[in-house]
């Protein structure tokens, strides 16, 4: 009888604390938030390097009072001014028959013609280098024309120039006479002779 009690009564617990649970709410899980958007890390701007340190500005230059007065900038002399060339009163002139080898030796006063056989050469200058140059030397400004001599009982023909300009004792190649008979070149210059005095 004690048994069937004891049993009875445990079963009455069993029933009163299953019903206890019954009665109390079912626990709820606990509400997470939803996730929000991550935004994408900003990138890192490259680091700012620090403007240069300006340059130090050189301190004002003040004009300082010498002691003593500057000397005076020594002036430049001027170059002495060159001698004048020696101007000649005739040119010594050589020239040659290519045909014949005949040379002549002559002398043509400035301003005057002188004829060598078909030639007639007018010397305008002739002039020798000053004591100040370093090479002496003779240089002729002349004109050569060409004219053969007349015939018995008719005129002589024009002239032809066959040269102008300057030759030069140390060179005669520079500016020969191109003639296919004769050629001539210049030997020297020769002072003026001076004018007869009158008595």
């Amino acid at each position: 009888m004690r048994l069937r009690l004891t049993l009875l009564a445990g079963l009455a617990l069993a029933t009163a604390a299953s019903l206890a649970q019954a009665r109390q709410p079912a626990p709820t899980p606990p509400v997470t938030p939803p996730a929000e958007p991550v935004a994408p890390a900003a990138e890192e701007p490259p680091p700012v390097r620090p403007a240069p340190a300006p340059a130090p500005m050189p301190a004002p230059i003040t004009a300082e009072k010498p002691a003593q007065a500057a000397a005076k900038p020594k002036v430049a002399e001027k170059p002495a001014a060159p001698k004048p060339r020696v101007r000649g009163g005739a040119a010594i002139i050589q020239a040659i028959d290519k045909v014949t080898a005949e040379t002549l030796k002559f002398e043509a006063p400035v301003g005057q013609p002188i004829r060598y056989k078909t030639l007639i050469f007018t010397v305008r200058a002739c002039e020798t280098t000053a004591d100040d140059e370093e090479q002496p030397d003779s240089a002729v400004y002349m004109t050569v024309d060409s004219q053969p001599k007349a015939a018995p009982g008719r005129a002589a023909p024009a002239p032809r120039q066959v040269f102008r300009g300057w030759m030069f004792a140390s060179s005669p190649g520079l500016n020969p006479l191109q003639h296919p008979v004769y050629d001539a070149w210049l030997i020297s210059c020769r002072a003026a002779a001076p004018a007869p005095t009158k008595r």
